[in-house]
């Protein structure tokens, strides 16, 4: 493992296919002249807003995420993570499906969706994910990269889980990357504190795109992309915008934590 530049990119996708893909080459573009050589994208961020219209589309934006992630993988020879479109299944609902992909364009990991956020929010807002996504049935695993150390994947929801993230510390996994389209309401309590969380408890760097703004006239976003240190210190904000949060993820500085404060060292319980 190598220093490097990671890059969170945060968008505001909408339900429109071509100008997702749009944004989302336009950021890559940035991130790469910035001098990113891991970018990851968030949670839905081919198609979000209109989740009847998602799934009677799932098998063209399915096509056209995984076409687009290594073929931008391949342009601008970055490690590239798509972190949730839809795929097909047998029963007619979808996978949530995360995608990463080296700078060859070769899928180095695929990871199903496992926690649905099935949730009734305050605010009056219903959250149903399980009607139209079929939970993965099996956990993230861990991609060992020469240049950018052990890689870990996980979705949004699943941050909330904190043994999925230590199933992937148990792994050998140095850098997590957690891409989310976190909602408004939750988002303003819990985000980055749950970040911090997770790379305190594993002490790994988090990778944390977004999804911000509103997506449709009901669904909106909290934003806040960012790059947390494996002491939980937050190295980059991306606010509320669309943008990029970007940070230079350092084996020297993993090492000096680990030897700090050496917990995972000190677990009792498998």
């Amino acid at each position: 493992m190598k220093s490097y530049l990671a890059a969170a990119l945060q968008m505001t996708s909408v339900p429109d296919l071509g100008k997702n893909l749009t944004q989302a080459e336009e950021l890559i573009d940035l991130a790469v002249r910035r001098g990113a050589e891991y970018i990851t994208l968030p949670e839905n961020f081919s198609f979000l807003g209109d989740e009847s219209g998602k799934l009677a589309q799932a098998s063209e934006i399915c096509t056209a995420s995984e076409k687009f992630l290594k073929t931008m993988a391949q342009r601008y020879q970055v490690t590239l993570l798509g972190g949730g479109y839809p795929v097909p299944t047998d029963d007619g609902r979808i996978y949530n499906t995360a995608l990463l992909v080296n700078a060859n364009g070769n899928v180095l990991l695929r990871y199903e969706k496992v926690h649905l956020f099935d949730v009734n929010l305050p605010d009056g807002n219903t959250y149903q994910e399980s009607a139209t996504v079929t939970s993965g049935e099996q956990l993230p695993s861990v991609c060992t990269t020469q240049d950018l150390g052990n890689l870990g994947i996980s979705v949004c929801y699943d941050v909330r889980f904190p043994e999925l993230y230590r199933h992937l510390s148990q792994l050998g996994a140095e850098v997590l990357t957690v891409p989310a389209a976190f909602t408004a309401y939750t988002g303003k309590d819990h985000w980055q504190v749950l970040l911090q969380a997770r790379a305190i408890e594993n002490t790994c760097y988090i990778i944390a795109p977004a999804q911000t703004g509103f997506h449709n006239s009901i669904r909106q976003s909290h934003g806040h992309a960012m790059i947390v240190d494996p002491w939980g210190i937050v190295l980059a904000d991306a606010g509320q915008d669309i943008g990029m949060a970007i940070a230079e993820i350092t084996p020297s500085r993993l090492g000096q934590v680990r030897q700090q404060m050496p917990s995972l060292n000190h677990r009792v319980f498998a």
